[in-house]
């Protein structure tokens, strides 16, 4: 039979899948019960979907964010007319997806309504419409923190925005870990942030489980189905693919990865060849913070400094990430970031953590929330870590948004109703 034919997919008009009713809601047990600022007790303001209809002609197309899987899926900023709130919508051709393609879409929709975790980006409103899938999300209107690098932090945050990042983001990982399911897709595009100030994981695309036959099992040996572009993220571990497997501390590499990512503005790794990049994971290279020199000073004598910043030759990109930061023009003459000179002992000892080479050695998610690097984030409003972004603004409605209802999308060619914003968000 079909996939086609399933009764979630069919080209008729379905009413919300409601799977969720036949799980018991966890969520509460991994919401934080220190009382401190940062805890979200559940989706507020602009993140709740309570209420929004499963009708297309209800939603008004105003802009296009990006597209994704396999560019198959088109996401537009949307406006629920008759309530006026803004949301984010995943349009899906299922006429033009493989049968493969529409088990991985049909696993990704489940997952996503099973999960229940306030820092998890997950949808509670599917439906179809003639040939297009509809998923609905909260509008991140902050984008990703790779956008916000990007964009705003050319030179890396603020050690005080890192820390509300990245503690978002381990306690959506405690939860995966808990549930039985490692993300493997761990990196700044997938790390949203809200109008409100939520911090969302993204890219459950990539989640696997390690639960087998009701039991939960010690390692998986999946490869995951992904672009070489994530590969910089990707634990050494994971890539060596042997008969040890990997488990969830292949999170928690990823996890200290992002954090030199956020730190610098640059991915360690990312301008090596694949090859090359798996010799260096694997005998134990691994990154460091701008501020200390990864190699010997000897060998650093030896390494060409490409001003570039584009590798060309082993580890040179994060060899001479400090080199290149005061070699080049005076600081007045480049942007500015408030991300610091000189991080703290607790940063470094965050990276050095998470990126031991031995599996074992890291600590796990729920261990990291202890460290001390976090308890600045205690000490912190939502609306204090907001002001450390500017000059950085949240995606606004357009000025002259279209006045009617998207038309009737095409099953044959890709949908285009509205004009096309620069990509804010990672939908790969």
């Amino acid at each position: 039979m079909s996939f086609l034919d399933c009764s979630c997919i069919s080209h008729a008009q379905v009413q919300p899948m409601d799977i969720e009713e036949c799980y018991e809601d966890t969520s509460h047990q991994f919401l934080s019960s220190d009382g401190s600022e940062y805890t979200l007790q559940g989706p507020a303001g602009g993140d709740d979907l309570t209420g929004l209809s499963a009708e297309p002609a209800h939603y008004q197309i105003l802009a296009e964010l990006g597209r994704g899987f396999n560019n198959l899926s088109q996401v537009n900023m949307g406006r629920h007319i008759p309530t006026g709130q803004l949301v984010a919508l995943k349009q899906t051709n299922l006429d033009e997806c493989t049968e493969e393609e529409l088990l991985q879409l049909m696993n990704e929709v489940l997952l996503c309504r099973l999960f229940r975790h306030p820092n998890l980006l997950t949808s509670r409103l599917v439906f179809s419409s003639s040939c297009q899938l509809w998923v609905l999300t909260p509008l991140m209107a902050y984008g990703s923190a790779d956008t916000l690098l990007r964009t705003y932090f050319p030179d890396g945050m603020s050690e005080s925005l890192i820390a509300y990042l990245l503690y978002g983001v381990l306690k959506a990982l405690e939860y995966l870990h808990r549930m039985g399911y490692v993300h493997r897709g761990v990196k700044a595009s997938h790390i949203l942030l809200s109008g409100e100030g939520h911090v969302y994981l993204s890219g459950l695309h990539s989640v696997y489980s390690m639960m087998r036959e009701g039991k939960r099992m010690r390692a998986v040996f999946d490869m995951p189905h992904h672009s070489p572009a994530l590969l910089p993220w990707l634990s050494p571990e994971l890539l060596r693919q042997d008969l040890h497997g990997y488990g969830v501390k292949s999170d928690i590499y990823s996890l200290g990865i992002v954090a030199c990512e956020l730190v610098s503005g640059r991915v360690p790794f990312q301008d090596m060849p694949p090859t090359q990049m798996l010799l260096q994971k694997l005998r134990g290279s691994h990154c460091c913070l701008l501020d200390v020199a990864p190699f010997p000073l000897g060998e650093l004598g030896g390494l060409k400094v490409s001003r570039s910043g584009v590798d060309s030759g082993i580890g040179e990109s994060v060899a001479t990430g400090s080199l290149t930061h005061s070699a080049t023009a005076p600081p007045t003459d480049r942007p500015q970031s408030p991300g610091p000179k000189n991080h703290s002992a607790t940063l470094h000892n965050l990276v050095q953590l998470c990126l031991q080479q031995q599996p074992e050695r890291r600590p796990s998610a729920s261990a990291l929330l202890t460290h001390a690097f976090f308890k600045q984030v205690k000490r912190h409003t939502r609306d204090s870590f907001l002001s450390l972004m500017y000059p950085a603004a949240p995606l606004t409605s357009p000025e002259d948004p279209p006045v009617s209802s998207p038309p009737a999308p095409s099953c044959h060619s890709p949908t285009s109703t509205a004009d096309t914003l620069e990509a804010v968000w990672d939908f790969s």
